[in-house]
């Protein structure tokens, strides 16, 4: 159990110091916007926040006091929760709402740290053993001291949760929708995560043992923290990430209408502008003249499209889907067998000549591509039934 309470740590620690190395990389062109200092604040006290706690786990004096690491944490910890609150009504709000927010997050969090110090003092913190700060161990001014410090740390987590859905509807940057549900999906993890603890603290507190249900709270930290740090950077690196999965979703498009592209190319050389190539480095250029050839070559073949083909030949059992899939299975036969009639120069009496095949989509680039991938899909089941 220990091992897996300190892997939790160590994932939620690393994701904290990966965010603020991140964001720290970017203060040459960013200082000047107090969106972007308050940022590095509220990744400085998350830090400071696991910094404190390996800091206690080694050792249970902090410049001599007792245990008084532990409390720097906790103090770490509410002041990152109202940095990440005050960050968020930056994003979601104008800027005098959210200086009017700002302030009362700002008294809210002295206040609440001031109550936390009072607390731990009265309570002899520094004389206590560490582990009565992990379970309360009965005391009630130890166990006050705790459940203060777990309600300081879920309701930001309510009210981030509250105001991130309604903004992120609202919010025109696609950016800016992103950073909003992460940080939603984290304020629900975290919520848990208090909720964990609380039972954890009050079972203890009460003399049940729960076994190994005590590690849903580290593990809720760790998925929270881990996601919060996203959440917290996805302004920056999520555009870039984005087109990286568009250009992913375009390869596998290009390399999924090959089988096809290549037998309509072998059938009419002339439908193809350039030399065929491996390079992908102009992608988008490349998928556009794929699309445009195949559909060139389709033309080519109407001669020889048989208009009683329906799709049902050898083949067709192993192809299952809805309708669209069916009709795309249909067209993939009626291609192959116009490829067969064209090169044994046999032409059906009722082909597809006298007027042009059914186009979809065809001035909604994605969707034309989405097509023909499910027919490119199809024509290959057809190869590998043969």
């Amino acid at each position: 159990m220990n091992t897996i309470k300190t892997l939790c740590f160590v994932i939620a620690a690393l994701s904290s110091y990966a965010a603020l190395v991140y964001r720290l990389l970017q203060v040459g062109r960013s200082w000047r916007d107090s969106t972007y200092r308050t940022l590095l604040i509220t990744l400085l006290f998350q830090c400071l926040t696991f910094t404190m706690g390996a800091v206690a786990m080694g050792s249970e004096r902090f410049l001599g006091v007792g245990n008084l690491a532990i409390l720097v944490m906790h103090l770490s910890a509410v002041a990152f929760c109202v940095s990440a609150q005050i960050i968020l009504l930056r994003w979601a709000t104008g800027s005098e709402e959210s200086a009017r927010g700002a302030r009362y997050w700002l008294i809210t969090g002295i206040a609440l740290n001031a109550l936390l110090t009072a607390l731990f003092f009265i309570a002899d913190g520094p004389g206590r053993p560490a582990e009565d700060f992990n379970t309360g161990s009965g005391r009630p001014l130890i166990l006050t001291y705790l459940l203060v410090f777990m309600v300081s740390q879920a309701v930001p987590c309510v009210t981030i949760l509250r105001q991130c859905v309604p903004y992120a509807r609202m919010a025109s940057k696609t950016s800016l929708r992103q950073a909003l549900r992460m940080l939603s999906v984290a304020a629900v993890i975290l919520f848990l995560y208090c909720l964990a603890r609380v039972v954890n603290i009050l079972t203890a507190a009460s003399g049940l043992d729960i076994g190994a249900w005590t590690l849903a709270a580290s593990v809720f930290s760790a998925l929270g923290i881990a996601t919060l740090s996203l959440a917290l950077t996805i302004s920056s690196w999520g555009p870039s990430a984005t087109r990286l999965l568009e250009w992913a979703h375009g390869y596998r498009s290009y390399r999924a209408l090959y089988p096809l592209w290549r037998d309509l190319y072998e059938s009419s050389p002339d439908i193809v502008l350039e030399p065929p190539g491996a390079a992908v480095s102009d992608l988008d250029y490349r998928l556009h003249r794929r699309v445009i050839e195949i559909r060139d070559g389709w033309r080519e073949l109407r001669p020889y499209i048989d208009r009683t083909t329906g799709g049902e030949g050898d083949g067709g059992a192993g192809f299952r889907g809805g309708e669209e899939s069916r009709q795309a299975f249909a067209e993939a036969a009626q291609i192959k067998q116009a490829l067969h009639a064209k090169r044994t120069g046999t032409i059906p009496d009722d082909n597809a000549d006298t007027g042009d095949f059914e186009d979809r989509d065809t001035d909604n680039f994605t969707a034309e591509v989405v097509w023909l991938t499910k027919v490119a899909a199809a024509y290959r089941k057809l190869d590998n039934a043969r």
